[in-house]
């Protein structure tokens, strides 16, 4: 495990709490339904987690973070002891590439999807101004 993400491995900035947890699961070998059983939820559970579509409860996200090997701020936040990288010697350079450029394109999308968010919110502050006038 290392904290170091210097090699854009899990950047903080890149990645969500689910990715976070789907990355740090598969790095432990165990599938979605071996995690939801030890952790005695449902799976459709764990894949909400995974989906961020919803969030664990914090007993559940200390199991976690101890059954998966990672700290509890990393499962948060992206700080802190992860997950080390897939040695390199393992992946072939296409590989390597492909998860390059599915991190930058997810980067992208989060920072769109930011901006998006937050003109939906000024707009609906103009609507709802136009519509008091």
């Amino acid at each position: 495990m290392t904290a170091d993400n210097t090699d854009g491995w899990f950047d903080p900035e890149a990645t969500t709490f689910g990715d976070r947890v789907t990355g740090a699961r598969e790095r432990a070998g165990m599938s979605q339904a071996d995690l939801a059983k030890r952790l005695g939820v449902k799976l459709k559970t764990l894949k909400a987690w995974e989906n961020d579509l919803s969030e664990p409860r914090a007993n559940k996200l200390s199991m976690m973070a101890g059954m998966l090997n990672v700290s509890l701020l990393w499962l948060l936040s992206g700080e802190g002891e992860g997950p080390g990288a897939p040695e390199m010697g393992e992946l072939s350079r296409d590989v390597i590439d492909m998860l390059t450029e599915i991190r930058d394109i997810r980067a992208q999308m989060t920072r769109a999807t930011d901006r998006l968010g937050r003109l939906e919110k000024t707009l609906r502050a103009k609507l709802r101004e136009e519509a008091g006038e």
